[in-house]
């Protein structure tokens, strides 16, 4: 039982993202919701690691990613300040970012769609969502009040409506529960959508692609099979 689910790292790491959107909204307090929420982080980030291993890039560019992003995030847990948030938010959406793109290549490296390529697909749609939503994070801290919303539209978001903000765009609902304001935040939210649309027809077009190559095949055995007999 372990061994089959063990064969499929980018299932686990899509089920704990998934854990994360539930949970989140409880650990964004201070205090024990803030060592929480840091902890599950860096769950997440090992977990990331462990479904790229096999990719074709350099494990060890997301190994130095993930430790100095939770390191940060952890140093400014303990010591909030503006510098290490934005420290914290670059590297770990350059984290989320590569490991998304060490899955594509995962995913795209071969003809055959295997089961984990198939979990990979949701996971690699959740990396993205994750780096855009810390990248949402440093255009905030670098211009405050540069996303508002319906509740508080004075304050900084939390990072559960930067998430939230970041699948809205990425999936292309766009509810606009949370709205950027200025056109710094505009332009990298526009930059979401792009790639929200890119990565649905990239996959789309690959599934099609498949397909059609296994139907040729399929009928050209299948004459082959009429001719010799």
């Amino acid at each position: 039982m372990w061994g089959t689910v063990l064969a499929h790292p980018s299932a686990i790491l899509l089920v704990v993202q998934l854990i994360g959107v539930l949970v989140y909204p409880f650990m964004e307090e201070t205090g024990p919701g803030a060592v929480l929420f840091e902890i599950f982080g860096a769950v997440v980030l090992a977990l990331a690691i462990w479904s790229v291993r096999a990719s074709a890039g350099p494990t060890w560019i997301a190994v130095t990613l993930a430790v100095v992003a939770s390191g940060l995030s952890i140093v400014d847990a303990l010591n909030p300040s503006p510098a290490l948030d934005v420290a914290s938010a670059v590297c770990h959406a350059l984290f989320y970012f590569w490991a998304a793109g060490s899955l594509m290549v995962y995913m795209l490296s071969d003809r055959t769609v295997t089961t984990d390529e198939l979990f990979a697909v949701g996971a690699t749609f959740t990396l993205v969502a994750w780096g855009f939503a810390y990248v949402f994070e440093f255009v905030q801290t670098v211009q405050p009040g540069c996303f508002t919303a319906a509740i508080n539209p004075a304050g900084q978001r939390t990072w559960m409506e930067l998430l939230f903000l970041s699948f809205t765009n990425l999936s292309s609902t766009g509810l606009s529960d949370v709205v950027p304001i200025t056109g710094q935040a505009r332009s990298v939210v526009m930059f979401e959508q792009l790639s929200g649309l890119g990565y649905v027809a990239l996959f789309v077009s690959r599934l099609v692609g498949l397909t059609v190559a296994w139907q040729m095949t399929a009928a050209v055995r299948a004459e082959n099979r009429s001719g010799n007999s």
